[in-house]
């Protein structure tokens, strides 16, 4: 396959979290499995297939914690969007997708469109690893290449986004590699395009440059934590109700509860919205 490799920032992010996912999809108790996420480490790292199962690279605690993070928030959010599209929701929007591939492990109501924005760079390497992997996914698909910083929403109507049907939007970790005012419109214009009934998740976590203090020695976490730009500013459960949205907080034990597996100290949880 040859060494496909990203822009670094991005080596940094998608990459990391396709590494986690594959570890959690070896694991005989895994909550979930990615059978995609080993061949988008392998493409962009030129990893070969026996340093593929070799143990797992010591973590800091912060690094330990942002990897159990990235575990429960996938099984939360599969959940989330099964149970949305299972309720009626037959569009569903992820946003800043990366190396996400929802769209081919998940078992889909029939009717389902997905659609997955990112950058040109992270479209144009995942499609060329899919289909070197001879990927098939299990609902219509479609991909758009979108700067989430600029105006994407018209790029989504045009690929045949319906703003008066009930959709599920997913933004997995994107708003804390954004300024303010990037969040807010992000945010402003998903909620332009949401018909009532419509859901929102994404995550809502502790502030970034504690961890980061905490494990100051880790230079992997440093290097990542040089791409946060602080997101929203407040709590989404703060700015989403004030334009639209009953917000519901699913919080650490409640994760633990559901999964069986321990939440990182300090976590929030996850958050559902729904446009009223």
């Amino acid at each position: 396959m040859g060494n496909q490799l990203l822009p670094d920032g991005v080596q940094r992010t998608a990459v990391g979290v396709a590494r986690v996912r594959a570890a959690e999809s070896r694991r005989e108790d895994r909550l979930f499995a990615d059978p995609y996420a080993k061949a988008f480490v392998r493409a962009a790292t030129g990893a070969r297939s026996q340093a593929e199962h070799a143990a797992p690279r010591e973590r800091s605690a912060g690094g330990a914690a942002l990897a159990a993070r990235i575990v429960l928030r996938t099984r939360f959010f599969d959940d989330y969007l099964l149970r949305a599209t299972a309720a009626g929701c037959r569009q569903v929007v992820l946003l800043a997708a990366g190396l996400d591939t929802r769209a081919f492990r998940l078992t889909w109501p029939e009717g389902t469109r997905v659609f997955e924005l990112d950058l040109p760079p992270v479209v144009a390497f995942k499609e060329r690893v899919l289909r070197e992997e001879g990927a098939v996914p299990t609902c219509e698909r479609s991909v758009l290449t979108a700067d989430l910083r600029e105006d994407w929403g018209a790029a989504l109507r045009e690929a045949g986004f319906d703003p008066a049907a009930r959709t599920a939007w997913l933004v997995e970790g994107l708003l804390v590699y954004l300024e303010t005012d990037q969040a807010t419109s992000l945010l402003s214009t998903l909620t332009g395009l949401s018909a009532a009934g419509s859901l929102l998740s994404l995550t809502e976590g502790r502030d970034p440059k504690r961890m980061v203090a905490e494990n100051g020695a880790d230079q992997r976490l440093q290097a990542l934590a040089g791409l946060w730009k602080g997101g929203l500013g407040e709590p989404a459960a703060d700015w989403l109700p004030r334009h639209g949205w009953q917000v519901t907080v699913h919080g650490k034990a409640e994760l633990e509860q559901a999964y069986g597996r321990p939440a990182p100290a300090g976590s929030e949880g996850f958050l559902i919205a729904e446009r009223g």
